[in-house]
């Protein structure tokens, strides 16, 4: 049985492929993001000839600027599929999208620029000729129907502002009005009839054509039976945004005409969750579709630049142990580890470097069996509370041993000098990055003459220890942390191979039993080296 490969975790999802999601994923792939965008392949202007008041492209077709917009991005790695997104889901870290054929994809950001479809008034003939002689923005088309009958057909108290608008472009204007209702009233018609705009009162019933030719007349047909010559058509569809999708990203909609997304300056609508084009602006044109994408890219790298700052300070050691320790209260019980009990209560008491010493318990009963202890700790809060409890001993006050603690990276030079005669790692097992192996060579380094190495690890993830999203920890046995370490035999006396089972006591009270690994080698002492 093949286990299948697992989707590797993108940068940025971008669904649709407009001119908003083109520029999103223009602005995120020159910004070294892995993008993938997402189209179904039905642009909101796919049935116009042309597109016009795009600077630098004005009069181009609009799948020739979809083209160009595709091979642009893929200059920068960017993917674009063709492909129909039905679902999506937002979690802490990812966003996941399902396609119509059950795939799923995830992204640490989505950029929802998929934009409308405009629901045209259920009059016969209109949407045959939507984007060819049936028009909705002026700005767009107004110029190439200039000085030619145009007519408005109202959906609603806007289409007067329409009304008003298609008037800049020519003198011959006719308002089929009556969808506008009560809107239409006497101050209004007044206006109209001042800039010269025609009223029609009954219904209309159909839209009709003299012929296949692009420049061919409509005839709009109202209730009444009459017909009226226009050249061109403005009316205004309902836009309509994919409820499912939106609504499966539980994304909050605007009040005004359209239903728009709501979003903030930079285009988030939620966590992780970016929009861009009709989706927030129903009424956007290409130039400012092209910019919201283009704002909603950049504010999708800006939070993943910010995101990969947070986890590489949390990846340094010096940040995660820190925050592990500051975090709470007390971390640990206080008591020393049984394991080392054990493994040292026979050992005669002399120096002793501890790497890695916490908050300071297993230092303290060295200490107090008359240790000189040496303890470094990267986090300050560990050392800290290390300070004061070998500060409240009476043993140590009496002048048993003592505890010198002291904040040390223990993957740069140490504050300390000399070797020990006892050299004590317990559980160096960092979540953050730590060299390990080299690190414990550089302990063997610290060990006097006579002196042991004592490695107490973690052959088993401890039951219930928080993971803080960090990959899983790599717990070799004590055989194979001393097959690591290849000790020269000539030099090196191995004393203790072993696991040992205990019981550990969680500041919550929690008990869970756990399995250490332990390892305990000593250097040979003067004249006792053997060679060969």
């Amino acid at each position: 049985m093949t286990t299948p490969t697992p989707t590797p975790l993108l940068d940025a999802l971008v669904i649709g492929g407009g001119p908003a999601g083109l520029s999103a994923a223009l602005m995120l792939g020159r910004s070294r993001r892995s993008v993938l965008v997402l189209d179904a392949g039905e642009p909101r202007n796919r049935t116009a000839a042309t597109a016009h008041a795009v600077l630098g492209h004005d009069g181009i077709a609009p799948h020739e600027l979809l083209r160009r917009g595709r091979e642009e991005v893929a200059r920068y790695g960017v993917e674009v599929r063709s492909a129909r997104v039905v679902g999506a889901r937002a979690t802490a870290d990812r966003v996941t999208a399902t396609l119509d054929d059950g795939t799923t994809l995830a992204a640490r950001a989505i950029v929802l620029a998929s934009g409308i479809v405009d629901e045209l008034p259920a009059v016969p003939g209109l949407a045959a000729h939507w984007g060819d002689r049936v028009l909705h923005c002026p700005y767009c088309h107004g110029w190439e129907v200039r000085e030619r009958r145009l007519g408005v057909l109202a959906t609603g108290p806007a289409s007067l502002h329409q009304a008003e608008l298609v008037r800049q472009w020519s003198d011959d204007v006719v308002l089929f009005g009556a969808a506008a209702g009560e809107a239409l009233g006497d101050a209004v018609r007044a206006r109209l009839a001042a800039r010269g705009v025609r009223i029609v009162e009954h219904p209309v019933i159909a839209v009709e054509t003299a012929g296949p030719d692009r420049d061919a007349p409509l005839a709009i047909v109202d209730a009444a039976g009459a017909r009226h010559a226009v050249d061109a058509l403005f009316t205004g569809g309902e836009p309509r945004l994919d409820d499912a999708l939106v609504d499966s990203l539980g994304l909050e909609r605007s009040t005004e005409p359209g239903a728009a997304l709501v979003v903030d300056a930079m285009g988030a609508a939620a966590p992780r969750v970016w929009a861009a084009g009709n989706v927030v602006a129903p009424f956007a044109s290409i130039p400012l579709a092209m910019a919201s994408g283009t704002m909603a890219g950049a504010a999708v790298n800006a939070a993943l630049v910010a995101e990969d700052g947070d986890r590489a300070l949390l990846a340094s050691p010096a940040h995660f142990w820190e925050h592990r320790y500051a975090g709470t209260e007390r971390s640990w019980s206080g008591r020393a580890n049984a394991t080392l009990l054990a493994t040292a209560d026979d050992l005669v008491p002399g120096t002793a470097l501890e790497l890695g010493c916490g908050e300071g318990a297993d230092a303290l009963w060295l200490a107090e069996r008359g240790w000189r202890v040496t303890a470094l700790d990267i986090a300050p809060t560990a050392v800290h509370r290390a300070q004061q409890l070998a500060a409240s001993s009476a043993a140590l006050r009496s002048g048993t041993g003592s505890v010198e603690a002291h904040v040390a990276d223990l993957a740069a030079p140490w504050p300390v000098e000399g070797r020990y005669d006892l050299v004590v790692a317990s559980f160096l097992h960092s979540p953050a990055a730590l060299d390990r192996l080299a690190l414990l060579h550089r302990a063997l380094d610290r060990v006097a003459p006579g002196g042991r190495l004592l490695l107490i690890t973690h052959v088993a993830p401890p039951a219930g220890a928080p993971s803080d999203g960090h990959p899983a920890l790599d717990l070799p046995s004590p055989q194979e942390e001393l097959d690591a370490l290849r000790l020269d035999p000539a030099e090196w006396i191995v004393e203790v191979v072993e696991t040992r089972a205990r019981t550990v006591e969680r500041v919550t009270g929690e008990r869970h039993a756990v399995t250490d690994g332990v390892l305990r080698v000593r250097r040979a002492a003067p004249g006792e080296r053997r060679d060969g």
